[in-house]
Formats: structure tokens, C-alpha cells, sequence
């Protein structure tokens, strides 16, 4: 299968980023003062980090909505530098101020989303020229990687096995040209190959929603058939 997500059923997508968006919202409302400052399952990031990276991954994405109705051009990403410090920034903040933020960030994306009335326009994404109709997508999959990290009882079995499909789909594409080893992917809904090297692939199996946990680094090697003990690092 080819490695890109296309063509992405776009109103489903908007369907379930919208319901992973009211799933984020319930979860960190209910966080104590305390508990938002907690680590995330991110590697030295707290839940007010994984909080404040997810308020601008919306900003971000609304800037290049903008930009396309605008007529200008695709805003550039901010250095890892800026991007370091407005997360730290970010993360000091209390609990009342990370929800606000992320609501207030998740409603703004939403409504310039609701202004799109063709999905057609090529974008930027992650380095590669993809349709407008990929980013709902990208930012479903940073909802749910993230609502993982965030450390407060979900799990990928309890994603929509379509929405996991499709998620699946979007990490073979990200990872499309990582340094992996080989390896042959089987699942619910496709085959497809991925990684590098002339050894004999491994035979990956397993659901949708547990192999694109794996793939992110949010699913543990027992998660899936076939994986042979191996983590793969974290994928944003």
C-alpha cells in the first residue's frame, strides 16, 4: 500500500477529531492543581507540558488555515528553540489557565476549520506537500498520542476502530523514511511495509489501534505479534 493517508474521508475525520477533542477536555478538567504538574508519560514532560504543546499545535495549524484563505504563505514553523521556551513558559502556568488555553485554542482551530470549503490546496506538513484534508487528520493524531501521554486512563483500545485506521495510516506515513528495521505490517484493516535493511522483516501484527500505539512508542512490545521485544522511540 502507499504510505500516504489519502484520500482521507474528510467529514470523519472532523467527526472524531471533534469527539478526541471533547474526550481531552473532559479528561483535564477534572485534573487537581497537583496533578497537572505531575511527569506525562513524555520523558521530562509534566501534563501542563503535553497541555501547552497541544494549545499550540492548534495555534499553528489555525495559522495555516488563515494563511490559505488569506492568499499568503504558509506560516514557518518556530524554531525548536521558541518552541522550547513557549513550552516551558507554558507549563508554569496553573491548572485553570492550561484549560482555559486548551479550550480556547481547540474552538479557535475548530471555527477556522468551519470555514473551509475546499480541502483540495496543497499544505506543508511535517516537511512534505500534502492536501489541506491531511491536516484534520495530523491533529487528530496529535489529540490522541497525546491524550495518551497525558496519563489519565486512556488507552488506544478505546479509540474508534475506523478512527484508528486511519490514525495507523498517518504514522506509516510519518514514519515512511525512519530508520527502522524491516518489517511487514499486518492489521485489521491493511498490509504495508516499513522500515530499512536487508534482513528479514518482522511480522508485526495485530489490531489497528495496537500497532499504531507501537508505532508511536505508546504501545509496549508485547502490545503486538511479532515485535520481538522492540520499542520504537516516541513519535509526535
Amino acid at each position: 500500500m502507499s504510505l500516504y493517508p489519502g484520500p482521507v474521508p474528510v467529514a470523519d475525520v472532523h467527526r472524531w477529531k471533534t469527539e478526541a477533542t471533547q474526550r481531552l477536555l473532559g479528561y483535564t478538567i477534572a485534573l487537581t492543581e497537583d496533578e497537572w504538574h505531575q511527569p506525562a508519560r513524555l520523558p521530562g514532560w509534566s501534563r501542563a507540558h503535553v497541555a501547552t504543546h497541544l494549545a499550540r499545535n492548534a495555534d499553528y495549524f489555525r495559522a495555516i488555515l488563515n494563511a490559505q484563505f488569506a492568499g499568503c504563505a504558509q506560516p514557518e514553523i518556530p524554531s525548536s528553540a521558541e518552541r522550547r521556551a513557549n513550552l516551558e513558559l507554558g507549563a508554569d502556568r496553573n491548572g485553570l489557565e492550561l484549560q482555559i488555553d486548551l479550550d480556547a485554542a481547540a474552538g479557535a482551530l475548530q471555527n477556522a476549520i468551519d470555514n473551509v470549503s475546499d480541502w483540495t490546496p496543497p499544505v506543508l506538513l511535517n516537511g512534505t506537500e500534502l492536501p489541506l484534508a491531511a491536516l484534520p487528520l495530523a491533529r487528530l493524531h496529535e489529540l490522541e498520542v497525546h491524550l495518551i501521554d497525558l496519563d489519565c486512563g486512556f488507552t488506544a483500545e478505546m479509540i474508534d476502530p475506523d478512527a484508528a485506521e486511519w490514525l495507523l495510516r498517518w504514522a506509516l506515513f510519518r514514519l515512511g523514511q525512519a530508520n527502522l528495521p524491516a518489517m511487514t505490517i499486518t492489521t485489521t484493516s491493511l498490509q504495508a511495509k516499513l522500515g530499512m535493511g536487508t534482513d528479514e522483516p518482522l511480522q508485526i501484527s495485530g489490531s489497528d489501534a495496537s500497532v499504531w500505539a507501537w508505532l508511536t512508542g505508546r504501545g509496549s512490545a508485547d502490545s503486538v505479534s511479532g515485535s520481538e521485544d522492540l520499542t520504537l522511540p516516541f513519535l509526535g
